[in-house]
């Protein structure tokens, strides 16, 4: 079976620098975050051949699409490669399902149709077949331009800004939309944003870019749970991500119990139904530690660990304590003299404290279907 990883190299001087190198596996999400001009979207390009660096190497599907060292360019009508732009890019006189079917040309004519209705089916839009894109909601043509880039059976799904022109509400519907194609695909997607609300509902790795450099590259339960990331505590503030399954809810109490490889925590229960995978993201500044279990607090969630790692700059005021709780690894932000009071110290043990309240509880959206 041939190899479906992407791997990719990219080095240049200009115009905008670049020297990046990483793979992502068939049914990962690697989201590229950085600031504006740190040559995001540029790595897209880059892979889907409408860049061309002075030194790259990309494999994607079990195929070279580039290999400067070998003078090797596959063209970009030939490179299996799905990608939705920010702008939509779709034909405004042809209806929804024609610009999915626009899409289809690999395949016979005869078989172009059908082929185009089951794509409108998985992104929810068979009611909307014979709309024009000025007819269309902006999550609705977003969900269009989804369709089409998947008509191409690519190899690796590229989203360059996919989210970045609709509004919040409808920017979570879209965002279940793709996790959800996501899951069936079973190909490798890469993910440029700006919003890193999009990073923690969507990625399954981080790449975090600055300067056309890698700062880190890695999965992002563990990148977000890293101590040391002073670019990301200034650009986002510090968290962690963590998978949890709903254990059950108490809807007289408004919460509901959440286990994961750690242990449990209480949540806000609104929204959520037993037996449903969530995602949780606990702000290192919103985690109190103590040395001994309190007692006689409102608070619920108290999990015991033990310190993995610390981290403080010269220049700043907090440091940063790095906890582990069995297999997952919890950030708490405090400040120095608090470190001092508690004397903190690598391999020692501590209660982490969290308020229900404080929990940013990801769900699925069910609005679908």
């Amino acid at each position: 079976m041939a190899d479906r990883t992407l791997a990719v190299t990219l080095r240049q001087a200009g115009p905008i620098p670049l020297d990046v190198s990483f793979t992502c596996e068939p049914g990962q999400v690697l989201a590229i975050f950085g600031p504006s001009g740190s040559g995001k979207t540029t790595i897209l390009r880059s892979i889907a051949g409408l860049h061309a660096p002075a030194e790259a190497l990309v494999r994607a599907g079990g195929q070279t699409w580039v290999d400067t060292a070998a003078q090797l360019s596959v063209p970009v009508h030939r490179r299996a490669v799905g990608l939705v732009f920010q702008e939509y890019a779709l034909f405004p006189h042809l209806t929804a399902l024609g610009n999915v079917k626009a899409a289809l040309g690999h395949i016979p004519r005869t078989g172009r149709h059908e082929r185009a209705e089951a794509l409108l089916a998985l992104v929810h839009l068979s009611g909307h077949r014979d709309r024009r894109p000025a007819d269309l909601s902006g999550g609705e043509r977003q969900r269009v331009a989804v369709a089409r880039a998947l008509a191409r059976d690519p190899a690796v799904l590229l989203l360059d800004e996919p989210l970045a022109a609709v509004d919040r509400t409808v920017r979570r519907h879209l965002q279940d939309e793709i996790d959800q194609i996501r899951r069936s695909l079973d190909i490798p997607v890469v993910l440029v944003t700006h919003d890193f609300d999009d990073v923690v509902r969507l990625a399954t790795h981080l790449l975090l870019l600055d300067g056309g450099r890698v700062v880190a590259l890695g999965p992002l339960d563990a990148l977000t749970s890293r101590p040391d990331l002073t670019w990301l505590r200034e650009t986002v503030g510090l968290g962690s991500a963590i998978e949890a399954t709903v254990l059950r809810v108490d809807a007289s109490r408004g919460l509901a119990e959440l286990g994961f490889e750690g242990g449990t925590l209480l949540a806000p229960g609104r929204a959520l139904t037993e037996g449903m995978r969530v995602r949780l993201r606990i702000p290192a500044r919103e985690v109190i530690l103590a040395t001994e279990r309190p007692r006689g607090l409102s608070l619920r969630n108290a999990l015991s660990g033990v310190v993995s790692a610390t981290h403080s700059d010269a220049n700043v005021d907090h440091v940063i304590v790095q906890v582990a709780i069995g297999n997952v690894l919890l950030l708490a932000e405090v400040t120095r003299e608090a470190a001092a009071q508690l004397g903190i110290v690598k391999g020692m043990t501590l209660h982490a404290l969290v308020k229900s309240m404080s929990l940013e509880v990801l769900v699925p959206n069910q609005s679908f279907g």
